[in-house]
């Protein structure tokens, strides 16, 4: 036989069920309360039954509406209205049960036809707002129904029919006070002591309650800042009592402790938009679906030498560098679709971002260049230190050129399928299309064009059509190997940061590129030699003859990705 919680500990102490602290003390108020409000009732057994249960408004209406179609049958063939109206008056003032019962007929806009009370009867209908409201409804096909209406004497409330035969509306009406005079005077009595009653057996469980429940008033406090922060976090229970209630509170710290633990490695390992979305569905789904999304793609160049070099070391490397580098992608609302070794991919534009996803991701490029710039100046300050008190030895050379870190990143963006993919049992989140492996082959290129980042026309557009801040230099027409076209890459420079100096030699190595696509190459090379890039060299390497072939197009073929 199972135990009960009653006969349960947690250490030394005993769990009491709060359901008998509950029960005993409502039990006990309870009695209290019914044996006190049983005696009165049976003490003021003289209590009347109100009257209008017996009177049927309805009823009298209907009475009067018969004889009322009479009397105009009567006063067809008399042609005495005087007479008609006094049968009509007689019968109606029988149909009044109270001194201020009133019956009549009346009419929008002009004085009572009939009106009968004990005293003061009603020269005019006192809602002229209501009769309208009712020569409304008749309109829609409604002649009778229930009314509420004010006067000088009070709230009434009653009965109408409308007789189209004397056009007037028929009212049969009482006075709520009156119907309600007879019994106020005893509830207001029996209220009076009830409520007092019930203060007192309020204020006495609330006492006692506040008593016992002070441990839930704690917990629910938490759990409520809890569900306000959307954050899961352990309860006080420095001041709980020895109940059932602690013993829950005290297996939920523990559970949300694993959840925690469990919830910090799981945003560890996926993206921000399916922890998003498995907060708010609860599952994930094997789905996906064609989204616009720009691109980043962005590699260590010398990954293989700074591997043979380090050794296990160059974990704690990519660490460092992917710390930043992870935290600039965030920055700019972009999502790490998958890290491959000293890769990383990742997309801008799935979580709904309302920025421009071309620009953020331009601007995570640059400050990854930025990033990895600073952690090289870090280690040449390093070595400056150490050489301060003696040269470096030739293993440290390999090290210190092996932990320069340098980044190329490519830029390309259009419809892409995104989504989940796998199976139930292992799924990973993805990212498919051309131009996923258009940003890869990008990044690849920023080696042989000696620049940091290249971006695609789509990066291009999507972010001169938001801002002038970055000038979009024209690298060349490549047709990279497995297409068949030709397209046109680009280095982003940001010319808040560009001095105008380097400025210049790029609208000279443009003006020469512009010579390239020509076949004037022997202008061309005058002006790649002109602009003192680096970036010149790639093109001076390639027209070693005077002018272009005969079937020049402008398009480079790489042989390679």
């Amino acid at each position: 036989m199972k135990k009960g919680l009653f006969f349960l500990k947690v250490g030394k102490t005993r769990i009491i069920p709060l359901s008998v602290k509950l029960v005993s003390v409502f039990v006990v108020l309870l009695l209290l309360s019914n044996f006190a409000t049983n005696f009165i009732n049976l003490q003021m057994n003289q209590r009347q039954i109100t009257i209008l249960s017996n009177k049927i408004l309805v009823s009298q209406l209907k009475d009067i509406y018969t004889v009322v179609q009479n009397q105009y049958k009567v006063y067809e063939f008399s042609k005495d209205i005087d007479s008609s109206l006094q049968a009509i008056e007689m019968v109606s003032r029988n149909a009044l049960s109270y001194e201020n019962s009133i019956v009549m007929g009346a009419r929008p806009g002009a004085s009572s036809f009939f009106s009968v009370a004990y005293e003061d009867p009603f020269i005019r209908f006192p809602d002229e707002l209501l009769l309208l409201e009712m020569k409304d409804s008749l309109s829609q096909g409604i002649d009778e129904g229930s009314i509420r209406f004010s006067s000088s004497k009070g709230n009434y409330f009653g009965v109408y029919k409308y007789s189209p035969e004397w056009n007037v509306f028929i009212i049969r009406a009482d006075l709520i006070a009156d119907v309600e005079k007879s019994t106020n005077r005893n509830f207001i009595i029996i209220s009076a002591i009830i409520i007092l009653f019930t203060i007192l057996f309020l204020f006495a469980g609330l006492v006692m309650f506040s008593k016992i429940l002070a441990s839930i008033s704690t917990i629910t406090k938490s759990l409520y800042k809890m569900q306000q922060e959307q954050k899961l976090s352990l309860l006080d229970l420095s001041n709980s009592s020895n109940d059932d209630i602690s013993y829950l509170a005290a297996s939920f710290n523990s559970l949300s402790t694993t959840i925690n633990n469990l919830l910090g490695i799981f945003q560890k390992f996926v993206s921000k938009d399916v922890v998003e979305a498995a907060y708010k569905e609860h599952s994930i789904r094997l789905e996906g679906s064609q989204k616009d999304l720009a691109i980043l793609f962005s590699d260590i160049r010398g990954f293989t030498y700074m591997t043979e070099t380090l050794g296990n070391d160059i974990i704690n490397l990519l660490n460092i560098h992917y710390d930043k580098a992870i935290a600039a992608i965030h920055e700019e609302n972009g999502i790490i679709g998958s890290i491959i070794g000293d890769a990383i991919l990742s997309v801008y534009g799935a979580m709904g971002s309302y920025k421009n996803n071309s620009l953020e991701a331009l601007r995570s490029a640059w400050q990854i260049t930025r990033v990895t710039a600073s952690l090289r100046e870090q280690m040449i300050e390093r070595r400056k230190e150490i050489e301060k008190q003696r040269p470096l030895t030739e293993a440290e050379e390999r090290v210190f050129q092996a932990v320069l870190i340098d980044v190329g990143v490519g830029l390309d963006g259009g419809k892409v399928f995104y989504g989940n993919i796998g199976s139930f049992e292992r799924m990973t989140n993805t990212v498919i299309g051309d131009n996923v492996n258009s940003a890869a082959r990008l990044e690849g290129l920023t080696r042989l064009y000696k620049v940091p980042v290249i971006a695609s026309d789509y990066i291009k557009e999507g972010v001169e059509s938001v801002t002038s801040q970055f000038t979009f230099i024209e690298l060349d027409t490549v047709q990279v190997k497995g297409k068949t076209e030709g397209k046109k890459i680009y280095f982003p420079l940001d010319s808040l940061t560009t001095d105008a100096e380097t400025l210049e030699k790029y609208a000279v190595f443009s003006e020469a590129l512009s010579f390239y696509y020509k076949g004037d190459w022997t202008e061309a090379r005058k002006l790649f030699r002109a602009s003192k890039l680096e970036l010149a060299r790639v093109f001076l390497d390639r027209i070693t003859i005077k002018q272009a072939p005969k079937d020049w197009s402008g398009i480079w073929e790489m042989t390679t990705k």
